[in-house]
């Protein structure tokens, strides 16, 4: 059971990982429920920008110090760069900052995915949105129809900026076992962030156990949404919910998007969790989810 309030827990106390020499902890934040309250990329309404800022005010306050983010994260009158930099710069020393590029989005909405020659002003737009003179970490993130291609000209592109000094750190997002060491063998990679949570396929378990062995974190994204993905969880308070996440939630008195953030940090120390919100209450909730102790029964129920 959970013997603290999630006002008190501090994201610290889940542990902490290397994304090359930057020290994370281990309970992050994503930022793409920032921009609307409804599902990501939609066309529904903006979020209240007020709101926003205090959550990523308050993450701060509770020792998150690694905020997920990317530039195609906007809605029409929401930016979650632009929030970021509004409500937290200038940017503490410890803070890191992962992006995303590859895929963007037009002012209507409609996705696009860029070229080799492209990804250098992917990247300062990211510079420029978020007022850094570098990133931090970036993520080349793959096409889901493009995962038995070669990333090589791709990373590449990235690998020059990094020797450039407009990139500290690379990673890779939604990739393959194959893909990533493609990567490796061009540019030194410190994360992989896929999809991933209770339910994933063998092949997405043997990815994460590999990344620990070589020293590269893990990132799942949806590790809370599940299957509902963009349009997330609905709230988190059990709708549609399997039996096992809520059997486990009733034993903890605990949310089930709680359950699914401790079965994540479960699986090994070199996984980072980047719950994302628009709610103060749900952002405590998800950084208290690290004092939840899941028995090895409850491990087991809920899978590999």
């Amino acid at each position: 059971m959970m013997t603290s309030s999630s006002e008190t827990i501090d994201a610290s106390a889940a542990g902490t990982w290397t994304l090359g020499d930057l020290t994370v902890n281990r309970i992050g934040f994503g930022a793409m429920r920032l921009t609307q309250p409804g599902p990501a990329f939609s066309k529904g309404p903006s979020g209240d920008r007020g709101r926003s800022m205090t959550v990523l005010r308050r993450a701060i306050e509770l020792g998150v110090n690694h905020i997920d983010t990317a530039a195609f994260y906007f809605s029409p009158l929401r930016s979650a760069n632009e929030l970021i930099n509004s409500a937290l710069a200038p940017y503490a020393d410890d803070l890191v900052i992962t992006t995303k590029v590859g895929p963007g989005r037009d002012p209507s909405g409609v996705w696009t995915w860029a070229t080799p020659a492209q990804l250098r002003g992917q990247v300062e737009e990211n510079l420029r949105q978020l007022g850094r003179d570098h990133l931090d970490v970036v993520n080349l993130r793959i096409a889901r129809s493009h995962r038995a291609e070669s990333v090589a000209d791709h990373i590449g592109a990235l690998a020059e900026l990094r020797e450039a000094g407009l990139i500290r750190h690379l990673g890779i997002s939604n990739t393959t076992a194959d893909q990533l060491a493609e990567a490796r063998s061009i540019a030194p990679v410190v994360c992989v962030q896929n999809r991933y949570g209770i339910g994933s396929t063998p092949e997405d378990q043997a990815l994460l156990r590999s990344c620990g062995e070589q020293g590269i974190a893990f990132v799942p994204f949806y590790a809370i949404a599940g299957a509902g993905g963009e349009a997330g969880t609905g709230g988190g308070e059990g709708e549609g919910e399997g039996d096992e996440v809520l059997a486990v939630a009733r034993n903890h008195g605990v949310t089930p998007a709680q359950v699914r953030l401790a079965w994540t940090l479960h699986q090994g120390p070199h996984v980072l969790a980047i719950p994302g919100t628009g709610n103060p209450d749900h952002l405590a909730e998800n950084i208290a989810a690290e004092a939840v102790r899941l028995t090895p029964d409850e491990l087991a129920l809920l899978g590999p």
